[in-house]
């Protein structure tokens, strides 16, 4: 069976930067399982195993536009530390919610502490990156009308309600 939309698929994977440094791996755990055209996974990824099947094997560099998008300095503010209310201790790589430019919410992180100044930045942390995927295709199956209404695969892998 062909990777395509709506299939259910598993893959074994390690994705590592520019420099060779792992960033995330499958190895030692669980494939990561997803909704094949659910937009679950990244888009270059997503093409890249668009036609594969169980057993391939494939590496491939995605570009940031295909990946996290390019990095925004647009995206980067300093604020002022009384505009976290409730936080008794602020430190650098913290994370909070936050409404983006357009009303949607995102994560912003800290970057940076200046007595009162607070950096954070709306960037995904891997915005700007070239990604490198060397993926193995565990297995690939028709999803249920339920994974499909839902946008997500549900149970050993998947989404559990």
């Amino acid at each position: 069976m062909l990777i395509a939309a709506n299939k259910a698929v598993s893959i074994d994977y390690t994705l590592t930067n520019d420099a060779g440094e792992v960033i995330d791996s499958s190895a030692g755990g669980a494939p990561l399982v997803y909704l094949h055209g659910a937009g679950s996974i990244i888009v270059g990824l997503e093409k890249a195993l668009e036609g594969k099947q169980a057993g391939d094997e494939l590496k491939v560099a995605i570009e940031p536009e295909e990946a996290y998008g390019e990095y925004s300095p647009e995206l980067v503010a300093v604020l002022n530390r009384g505009m976290f209310e409730g936080v008794d201790e602020l430190a650098v790589g913290m994370q909070f919610h936050a409404s983006g430019p357009d009303g949607s919410m995102q994560i912003v992180t800290i970057r940076d502490l200046d007595g009162d100044d607070v950096t954070v930045d709306g960037n995904h942390p891997l915005a700007g990156q070239r990604l490198t995927f060397q993926v193995k295709v565990v297995n690939v199956r028709d999803a249920n009308p339920e994974e499909i209404a839902h946008g997500h695969i549900h149970g050993e892998g998947g989404h559990h309600h």
